[in-house]
């Protein structure tokens, strides 16, 4: 049944009740030029279970077995239904970390609360760390929007839109946040995109960003992608079909882990979306974001900073980086516990 599904998708998506009012939407708005591709195989109906149909920086129709919910790829469309507008009026912000996280996972959100996430003011400079959060499936999906409002009103941190928090919905997630820095927080200096499995050396990020030669506008960095062919295997959960991105390569993009950019970009990444023919690959999609607007991602200073896994802890190396991928949150804990400790860490 899969396979026909995935050999099927076309005839499947055109024979879909809003196939037409989807191309008349984009003809109208000029949104998507080629036309917008068709769905993505792996966003196939099931019985019984809520797909999201993604064909764009967004998720776009939501299908049940008696309901549909239709969302466009524009981030615009999305709402916030949970947000701190005043955490950017209250103080100017250096850096802005904003964390992608399931809404469940409030382990991870408390985990980096109690880390690097704490750190408001980072080498003299002000550093706010926030959550963005899509919302919750399953029978329990009230109960928990009714802890995430709770949690919010301890911490002040979360931010919530009305998109389906899923793995493939990665895309909307990093465009909704964009769309948030672009319209809430423009005093900001720069911003990060950092995942909720992150180490994060805060204060070697902040030095980074205080060198002289790093620029204040159309800057993009991180652990670069250059290169990278686009995976056709749909045995892969980073499959993605020719009709939704047709060149054999991405172009250069950071690596979604975590990357740094200065904030002039995220109201220049919403705009050119528009035009920008989408697919589900989150950092990806940035680089191609980059490309359309004629700038190219740069290098780090020192590229060795933006590590992925690491063999085992080594308070050394951990003070000499930036990012690292763990395992868990209690790692995080640990492992900051443990670098903040008085006594030089080498």
């Amino acid at each position: 049944v899969r396979q026909q599904l995935y050999q099927h998708y076309i005839p499947w998506w055109e024979n879909f009740p809003l196939y037409q009012h989807y191309q008349s939407f984009f003809n109208q708005n000029q949104w998507m030029n080629p036309p917008p591709p068709h769905v993505n195989p792996k966003h196939r109906i099931k019985p019984n279970e809520t797909t999201e149909i993604t064909h764009s920086p967004s998720a776009l129709p939501t299908v049940e077995p008696t309901v549909i919910k239709y969302h466009e790829a524009y981030p615009g469309n999305y709402h916030f239904i949970i947000d701190n507008t005043e955490v950017c009026k209250n103080k100017t912000p250096s850096l802005v970390l904003l964390v992608p996280v399931a809404p469940n996972n409030v382990v991870a959100r408390d985990a980096i609360r109690q880390t690097w996430g704490k750190e408001n003011l980072v080498q003299g400079k002000v550093v706010i760390t926030l959550f963005m959060l899509g919302l919750s499936g399953g029978s329990d999906a009230e109960q928990q929007e009714e802890k995430l409002k709770e949690e919010n009103l301890q911490h002040h941190d979360l931010i919530q839109s009305d998109f389906m928090d899923t793995y493939r919905n990665l895309t909307i997630k990093t465009m909704v946040i964009m769309d948030w820095l672009a319209t809430r927080c423009r005093t900001a200096a720069y911003a990060m995109k950092v995942d909720s499995d992150m180490f994060l050396n805060i204060d070697n990020l902040v030095i980074m960003l205080q060198k002289p030669d790093i620029p204040k506008v159309n800057y993009l960095t991180g652990l670069l992608m250059w290169n990278k062919p686009v995976i056709r295997s749909k045995k892969s959960k980073w499959y993605v079909p020719e009709e939704m991105y047709p060149d054999p390569e991405y172009p250069t993009y950071p690596l979604g882990m975590g990357y740094v950019f200065s904030n002039d970009l995220p109201e220049k990444f919403v705009e050119v979306s528009k035009s920008t023919r989408p697919f589900n690959i989150e950092d990806a999609y940035i680089g191609m974001c980059m490309k359309n607007l004629g700038l190219t991602p740069t290098s780090p200073p020192n590229s060795y900073q933006f590590q992925v896994y690491n063999p085992g802890y080594d308070r050394c190396e951990y003070s000499k980086i930036i990012t690292y991928i763990l395992d868990s949150p209690e790692e995080l804990v640990k492992y900051w516990t443990d670098l903040k400790k008085p006594g030089p860490p080498c």
